[in-house]
């Protein structure tokens, strides 16, 4: 994504684990509206940020784990966002993201199940179960 933003003359922030300087790249984003773009990986944009800047949240990289994704989109839903905000997955057929998306459905329908009286492991079955572990 960054080539690509970089080829279009896209101008673009980006945070990931190894971003030193996470403060000053958090700031500009925020502050500059000539910067339209900002790239944060999952892990490392689900804690200690408010992004009310953000409007538009592409996930290009699922987390197996669905709150870790709500947390990270929920940056952008903070006091002082006064826009709609529009999350896109980008989920390719056949890929390890595909996969993931579905853990993540059915550990949602899991957590569900077990708040209700419904057994959720009888729901899925022996398959799923070891699907899922695998």
């Amino acid at each position: 994504m960054a080539a690509y933003l970089h080829k279009t003359a896209t101008k673009y922030e980006m945070l990931t684990g190894a971003t030193v300087n996470r403060k000053d790249v958090i700031h500009k984003f925020q502050q500059d509206a000539k910067i339209p773009v900002f790239l944060i990986s999952i892990k490392a944009g689900g804690i200690g940020l408010n992004l009310t800047a953000a409007d538009y949240i592409f996930i290009l990289d699922p987390w197996w784990n669905p709150a870790v994704e709500e947390q990270a989109v929920s940056r952008a839903h903070r006091i002082g966002q006064d826009k709609n905000i529009f999350v896109y997955r980008f989920i390719s057929v056949g890929t390890v993201e595909e996969k993931i998306v579905r853990m993540q459905e059915r550990k949602e329908l899991l957590a569900n199940d077990f708040a209700g009286s419904v057994n959720p492991l009888r729901l899925l079955g022996e398959q799923k179960i070891l699907e899922m572990l695998d």
